[in-house]
This record gives structure tokens, sequence and C-alpha cells, in this order.
């Protein structure tokens, strides 16, 4: 039985997935899209299928952006066979100068949510996160289409969850077959935190990770093919993905 659960980042919905939901499905895949509620969207609480066969190999895969593994309770993911990583991070804000100033960024976006400021910060993140692509190639998001109450503050808790996040999220799986796309023009994932990602994951894991850069790509990885890519990848056609990888 080969299921996936998928996790957005902060500030988006499940729709996101449609078209990665899709296409595993229609190469043999059960795609579970989980959901925050940051808007209209209920959110989803999400859990692996009983397989009929238990002799036979299970895949339990996560598929996670940005913040989206963080946002996983532990002993779901603790049983993923394989992790794929979307431009996300285990620490989100690094140590040192550069760390200190990023806090203060995100401290003021935080003071922004639930004002009159807060539709213009939330629209300068989507604009950073599309980069260098305009975001007008965005999918619809709570962000264009409002937030609701209950929404906002789990808005608000997540961005502070993000700020304190300090390593890889709790029940990550050591003997998980771990993937890594990194965004080469990611103006949100800074790259110190995408260097101690993967230090944290060569310490944490039996075997290393694949890793992936997308060149001229931004933090919403807007890359048309990438779902393909990656559906090589976890059934085992990794020849395909050789253009992409550096």
């Amino acid at each position: 039985m080969k299921q996936v659960i998928a996790m957005h980042g902060w500030s988006g919905d499940s729709r996101s997935w449609g078209p990665w939901g899709r296409h595993f499905q229609n190469h043999g895949w059960i795609w579970q899209s989980g959901e925050r509620g940051y808007g209209s969207l209920e959110p989803r609480q999400l859990h692996w299928q009983k397989d009929p066969d238990p002799a036979a190999r299970r895949r339990r895969v996560v598929i996670a952006h940005s913040l989206g593994a963080h946002l996983l309770a532990s002993p779901l993911l603790a049983e993923a066979t394989d992790v794929v990583l979307l431009a996300s991070f285990s620490r989100f804000v690094p140590q040192g100068r550069a760390g200190r100033a990023l806090q203060t960024g995100l401290q003021g976006m935080e003071r922004c949510i639930g004002t009159s400021r807060e539709s213009a910060m939330l629209q300068t993140f989507l604009e950073r996160a599309a980069a260098p692509t305009p975001n007008s190639a965005l999918p619809s998001s709570p962000v264009n289409e409002g937030l609701s109450e209950t929404g906002r503050q789990r808005l608000q808790n997540d961005l502070q969850l993000l700020m304190a996040t300090t390593a890889l999220p709790d029940g990550f799986p050591a003997r998980a077959r771990v993937l890594v796309v990194n965004a080469e023009a990611d103006a949100i994932v800074v790259a110190e935190a995408r260097q101690q990602l993967q230090r944290d994951l060569d310490t944490h894991l039996e075997v290393p990770a694949d890793l992936w850069v997308l060149s001229g790509c931004g933090h919403a990885l807007l890359a048309p093919d990438l779902l393909m890519r990656v559906r090589h990848w976890l059934d085992g056609e990794d020849a395909s993905t050789q253009s992409l990888s550096q």
C-alpha cells in the first residue's frame, strides 16, 4: 500500500496540493492533504490508513513544504518510511547576528496580525515566497481570500512555532529515506537555515538524504514538473531526476 500525507506551510492551505494529489493518485498512490484551517477550510486531522495486507510492503510518505513537517503530529511523522522536504528547515532562525535580524523581522510580522497592516504584511510575504516568479502564479490561498477569526489565531500560533524551531520535528524517523528539495533563490528560508537542516539530517539519519537544488526557483518552488520528479524518485525512477540535481 502506497500512501502520501502532504502538509502545507505557513499561510497556505491544502488546495496547493491539488495537482500533486491528482498525479499521485493516477499512479497508484493514496493521497491525503493536511489542512491548518487559516481561511474557509476546516482543519483536517490526518492518519495513516490500515493496510488490508499486513504482509505487503508499506510505503508511508510525508511530503511537507516549509513549516509543514513541524505541523504534523509526532506519532504520524514517526511512522513515515519516506520524507520529502520542500524548501524546509529544522531551525528557521539561525544563531548569530543574521538570526537576530530575522527574529526582529518575524516579530514585526506577528505584530501586524489582526491589525490594519495585516493584509500588506501577508501580501509582502507571498511576493517574497513566489520571487523571482510573480505572485500571480501562486495558487489560491487564505491570504487572498481572507482569514477566519480562528484561522488568524492559528496563523499567529504557527508563526510563533516557526520562530521557536530549533531542530528537526519531534518524531522525525531516523530510518526514513529522505529527499530535500531546496530553492536556489529562496527569499524565505535563509542559506544558514538550509545548511543547518543538512547538518541535522546528517546527524540524525541512518542513510544520508538526497539533495536537489532548483535553480531559478523561489520558496514556493513553482516548477511545474517537480511533482512528477518527486513521484519518480519515490517510485525508484531516479534517472529522470538527474537534470534537477546539483
